[in-house]
Order: C-alpha cells, then structure tokens, then sequence
C-alpha cells in the first residue's frame, strides 16, 4: 500500500482549509461551511483563521496585516487580494495546528489502562473514552445521546442505531453502530454502576431499568451534562463544557501523542478504509457529506499498481 506521510496529511489539511477559505471571502457563512464539511462551527473558524495569517506571513495580502486576517469582514473586503495571495500560495502545515493522527490498537489499550489507574470514575470514564474510537462522535454529539439511543426495550444492546437529527451536530440524522467488543465491556459496566447508584432510573424490565429519554452519560451525582448555547444569538450553536473538560482530562490521563477526538475519528475512518470501505460510507458515518472533506481528513490508501496486477490471471 502507498504510505501517507504526516507531512501529506498536513498538506491535505491545509488544502482543505484553503478551501474553506475561499468559500467564506465569496460570501458564504461558518456555519454553512461547517454544514459542508461535517465539522464543527468553531474548528472551521479556527482553521480559518490559521490559514489566513499564514498567507499574510508568507505572500502577504495587500492592505492586510495579520490581526486583520482574523475577521472575516476585512477578508471579504479584500477577496481579490486574499485570492491572489492564494494562487501564489504553496500549502503546507499551519504552524501552532494540532496535528491529530491514526493511533494503532495498542495505543488505544494502553491509554485505556492509564486512565483506568489514574481516573476516579473508570467505568464512566472508560465508556466515554471507547465511545469516541467506535463511532467517531463528537463531544457534543455524545452528550444528546440518550438510553433508548443504545439500548433496546429488551435491554439488549442497539446495535444498529441512529444518531437523531437533533442529536447531530449538522442537523441531519446519520447511521450509528455499537458493535464494538471493547465498548460492549465499559458501557456494561457503565450502566450497571449507573442503575446500582439510581440514576436516571425507569421502568423496571425495560432499558435495564433506566430511564430510556435520560441522558446516556451522566455527572457523578446522576445530573445530565449541562448543554448551553454557544456564540452569537440566532447561531443555534451549542456546547457542552463539562464533557468536552472531561474528554481534555482523559487525554492527558492516555498520555498518548497526538490524542484528540480527531485522532478518534481518523482511527475509525483508517480501520474502516481497511475493510474495504468507500468515502461515501466513511464520510456517511462521520457526517461528513462532501467527499473531497473527507479526503481532506484522511486520504484514502490506495494499493501500487504492482499489488493490483499480480497474479490476474
């Protein structure tokens, strides 16, 4: 197989956040770009705007100086000028841009084991952490999800599942499957602690007892992760800070490099690239509806030639 070099990665990332660009200096808003790309609202922002003072540092734009490349007003002001800059434009990696990167099985046990001995919530803690590398949601997504979500009235895993429309972050319902063995071990024992402690609790016989509208994921003392509004008013952008502090604390907790829930979501796009899967299936499952984004997030692999034509007859 052709290997994809981090520099590649970086290269695709970059060209994708050029894309961006151009898309909002022609009049296009963050949140339809966002909506486009299956991403969130704020890392398009911030995507944005790395790359556009990394165009004023190295082509420069005229009658923009850097702090002016942070406000997209100015940038549409001078779209001829930013797209003229950008034909002479050689992407590369945007310098300060976390990097996030495809983390092998044995990464992923062994940031399991760390937080497991160094968090006070394991059960809880380690179903979060799996859930991230077995659908590839965002923080956000995770915190909408709800009982009847996972389980079935029989109590029995949902295997196959929805992610509902208001639950997504791009406000379109989408494929969701729980047929992860390491994830089956952490949200059992998740749910047992949760129904012992009596949170949330239902219908005996039905959802294992809890409550099937009740949040999946719960603080320490039963209460549902807070979901506020985020941003300018009339942007119908939320956020739920608590997880998002959570998941922070449980990748420093994995001391793994490079681990984000990026890294989560490229692992899930490599792992299913290798069974054969396609950019509409891949971006399908992550909400990703345009496919050059999803080519822009993980490249896919393709075999040599040599591979393809030994042995065809």
């Amino acid at each position: 197989m052709e290997r994809v070099t981090t520099s590649d990665r970086h290269r695709e990332s970059a060209t994708q956040s050029i894309g961006m660009l151009r898309r909002v200096v022609d009049g296009a808003t963050y949140e339809a770009v966002a909506q486009e790309c299956g991403i969130t609202r704020t890392a398009v922002e911030r995507r944005i705007k790395a790359i556009a003072v990394q165009l004023t540092q190295e082509i420069g734009v005229d009658g923009l100086n850097e702090d002016g490349a942070a406000f997209v007003r100015r940038l549409r002001l001078r779209r001829e000028e930013v797209l003229a800059a950008l034909g002479r434009f050689t992407p590369g990696a945007v310098p300060g841009e976390r990097h996030a990167r495809v983390l092998t099985e044995r990464e992923v046990e062994q940031g399991a084991l760390r937080i497991k001995r160094r968090t006070s919530r394991p059960c809880h803690d380690l179903a979060l952490y799996y859930l991230l590398f077995a659908t590839g949601l965002r923080p956000l997504e995770v915190a909408r999800l709800e009982v009847r979500d996972y389980l079935e009235v029989d109590g029995s895993v949902r295997r196959a599942s929805e992610l509902r429309d208001c639950a997504a972050i791009n406000g379109k319902s989408r494929p969701l499957y729980f047929t992860n063995r390491r994830l089956d071990g952490a949200m059992g024992a998740y749910l047992e602690e949760r129904l012992k402690n009596g949170h949330g609790l239902g219908t005996p016989g039905h959802h294992r007892g809890l409550d099937a509208g009740s949040p999946l994921f719960l603080g320490p003392g039963g209460e549902p992760y807070p979901i506020t509004p985020h941003g300018e008013p009339g942007q119908h952008r939320h956020v739920c800070r608590a997880l998002l502090e959570i998941y922070r604390k449980l990748f420093r907790y994995a001391d793994i490099k490079g681990l984000c829930t990026q890294s989560a979501r490229l692992t899930l796009m490599s792992r299913m690239y290798a069974r054969g899967a396609d950019e509409d299936q891949v971006g399908l499952i992550l909400g990703i509806t345009d496919r050059s984004s999803v080519r822009g997030q993980l490249p896919r692999p393709k075999p040599m030639l040599a591979e393809l034509l030994e042995e065809v007859v």
